[in-house]
């Protein structure tokens, strides 16, 4: 009895790495973990680089709304691009941009040149760059997995390892910036992205340009199919809310570090972290998914344990009771998001891909950088805890909203899933 235990164990876990099975995903798969560990480490010094400098909370929400709003407007136009492009060399090029990025921020931070503007600039031009590469990362996983019953499992890896650095990297860069300098932070964020460019240039993947029609038309024929896909706008609307109204925690973290906890570049590693770790948890709960059915009940869960983790954050006055709060919260973004990526990618048709998954991006990032914004003018206004309290509020109305038309979710979804000859492995859930 017990060896049959261990091997049904044994078993599942397995399956749980299944796409590692392809050679060429795991070698993207190392390469993209250390460029993520990297940005993440950016992220967290340049956070702190700019409160250090300004003390403005109202700056770093525009440093993180200039990182992200390209998305709502540069993402449409790259996803047209990446349908007619060969994704690993566009991916090449972007992957350079960002390491000259970086390795700008580490010399002007090292001479100690740095100005505000500098980082406003930068972000800006993060922003750009960011546009296509999350965007391309999703499809070129599509490409990389040639089993498409696997694509699911792609999917909540990439999540995955994008969270294990998420995990690991602010309280490492809280580490680094306590012994060293934000120079540092950047400069090993440079180093990271000669990984993935080493790694792009050994995979050999065949060109898929997948749409040849002209640039306008492309535009309208992604735009008229999501117009028309009651699912594929119900998730992108719904991707949209949470991350505007939830995923505006992280530019504020500086201030909750510094001025509400009283604590240095260590207690953002910590809060960051946690945040992280519950992110971590999420990704491997969908990694070892068998089914992308039941996804939609997810989405609806996560949607509200966002609201309420946040809301309880905001309220809180320890930083272990906020840390639970902050781990709660990841876990309930990455659920929502990496849920409702894995049933658009599966629902979305191939010569679609890149305009659909850069509509998510823009749901997903732009509505987060709007959110940012906004809750960095009104925590210098009112408090960073008044600011997220009244997110928290909003979203747990979302949610509510979300769960009543959960069931007519479902009912576009099973025709959609049954043409694609996807069974349920629980009878009921979608």
């Amino acid at each position: 009895m017990a060896e049959a235990i261990r091997f049904s164990s044994m078993k599942h876990w397995a399956h749980a790495w299944r796409a590692m099975r392809q050679p060429s995903y795991r070698l993207y798969f190392a390469g993209q973990a250390v460029s993520i560990l990297g940005n993440w480490i950016q992220q967290v010094a340049l956070g702190w680089l700019v409160y250090r400098l300004s003390g403005s909370a109202m700056l770093l929400g525009t440093v993180a709304f200039l990182a992200q709003i390209p998305q709502l407007v540069v993402s449409p136009l790259a996803g047209i691009i990446i349908d007619r492009s060969n994704i690993r060399h566009l991916m090449m090029v972007v992957q350079l941009g960002m390491l000259l990025q970086a390795v700008c921020l580490a010399v002007l931070t090292w001479t100690g040149l740095v100005a505000p503007w500098h980082i406003l600039v930068a972000a800006g031009i993060f922003g750009i760059l960011n546009s296509f590469d999350v965007p391309l990362r999703h499809a070129y996983t599509s490409q990389l997995v040639q089993d498409r019953q696997d694509l699911p499992n792609a999917i909540a890896l990439n999540s995955l390892f994008f969270n294990l650095a998420r995990f690991i990297g602010p309280p490492l860069a809280g580490a680094i910036l306590a012994q060293t300098s934000e120079a540092a932070c950047f400069a090993l964020n440079a180093l990271s992205f000669v990984a993935i460019i080493g790694v792009m240039s050994h995979l050999r993947t065949s060109p898929q340009a997948h749409s040849s029609s002209a640039f306008a038309d492309a535009m309208c024929e992604g735009m008229a199919f999501v117009r028309q896909s009651f699912s594929v706008r119900h998730i992108l609307w719904q991707v949209a809310l949470l991350n505007f109204l939830a995923a505006n925690y992280i530019p504020l973290m500086p201030a909750f570090a510094r001025d509400v906890f009283r604590g240095g570049p260590e207690a953002l590693g910590l809060l960051l972290g946690c945040a992280g770790a519950g992110a971590l948890l999420a990704s491997l709960m969908l990694a070892s998914r068998r089914s992308v059915r039941g996804l939609s009940g997810t989405v609806a869960f996560a949607n509200l344990l966002a609201g309420f983790s946040l809301l309880a954050f905001a309220l809180s006055s320890d930083i272990w009771l906020a840390s639970i709060m902050l781990f709660l919260l990841g876990f309930a973004l990455v659920s929502g998001n990496a849920s409702s990526n894995t049933i658009l990618q599966t629902i979305v048709p191939e010569h679609l891909r890149g305009r659909v998954l850069s509509l998510y991006s823009a749901a997903n990032l732009g509505a987060a950088a709007l959110g940012g914004l906004l809750s960095g003018a009104l925590a210098d206004y009112c408090g960073p805890g008044e600011s997220l309290i009244l997110m928290g509020i909003l979203l747990i109305a979302a949610a509510v909203f979300f769960f009543f038309r959960l069931e007519l979710f479902r009912m576009y979804l099973r025709p959609i899933y049954a043409r694609l000859g996807i069974k349920h492995p629980n009878k009921g859930q979608e």
